[in-house]
């Protein structure tokens, strides 16, 4: 059952009216539901104080006390190599999500012998030529959402790299400007640490949308499988319950 729609004003919408029609309401139902977990999630880890408690938040505050520990150091090789670990682990998944990317256009290009290996598949449902190629065409927006993040998490890296070789001298740590400055640095790696993680968090959710392709029931079930995943490591992890308790 495909849901009705109002006669459109203009093409616009004689266009995004005839987008929807080619799903069925279950299919807008489970695309809805990939969204609002999505979104909510998102919500909950960033904005919420549940989400402080969450091992992305309890991480933050390590990022000012490394700054606090670097501007008591003289020597800050150390602290040069922390930030260039973190700029190469930013860099492979950039490099990772390009490579995803031409995956899926592939996709897009191979729809018949796609739809012919996903129609034999236990779970596999018919779909349609257009159908198939909105759904990648959705894959592809999420791996470009992907890159935007990690590239823009290297950047700031980059600038914390600047900003660490700029540091005030240890024999200037306790002024108040010293303090500041390290406050500033830490803010601006807390920033590169959520663009990093909200790209990672597409990356999940990429796998989650698979689903879609597999039918609207899959997609429900494989983003509640990544939402748990997901929420079982920030909230009932190990490395959450070791990083509260330090």
């Amino acid at each position: 059952m495909s849901i009705p729609l109002l006669a459109p004003r203009d093409g616009g919408s004689m266009a995004w009216g005839n987008a929807v029609m080619l799903f069925s309401t279950v299919d807008l139902l489970a695309l809805l539901w990939f969204l609002g977990a999505w979104i909510g999630y998102s919500v909950v880890i960033e904005l919420t104080p549940r989400g402080r408690t969450g091992l992305n938040g309890l991480m933050h505050r390590y990022r000012g006390l490394w700054m606090e520990r670097m501007l008591a150091r003289d020597m800050r090789m150390v602290d040069g190599q922390v930030v260039a670990g973190l700029q190469n682990g930013t860099a492979f998944f950039a490099s990772t999500s390009l490579i995803a990317l031409g995956g899926a256009v592939t996709l897009f290009h191979s729809t018949e012998d796609m739809l012919t290996i996903v129609a034999a598949l236990p779970f596999g449902e018919a779909v349609t030529h257009v159908q198939w190629e909105v759904k990648v065409v959705g894959l592809i927006i999420i791996f470009i959402y992907a890159f935007f993040k990690f590239a823009w998490s290297y950047r700031l890296y980059n600038y914390v790299a600047i900003m660490v070789g700029a540091a005030p001298p240890a024999a200037e740590q306790n002024t108040p400007g010293a303090q500041a400055y390290a406050e500033t640095t830490a803010a601006v790696i807390t920033d590169a640490g959520r663009h990093f993680n909200r790209g990672q968090r597409a990356f999940f959710f990429a796998l989650g949308y698979l689903g879609w392709f597999l039918g609207p029931l899959p997609l429900i079930a494989t983003t509640a499988g990544i939402l748990v995943v997901m929420w079982r490591r920030q909230f009932a992890s190990e490395s959450r319950a070791a990083v509260r308790g330090a």
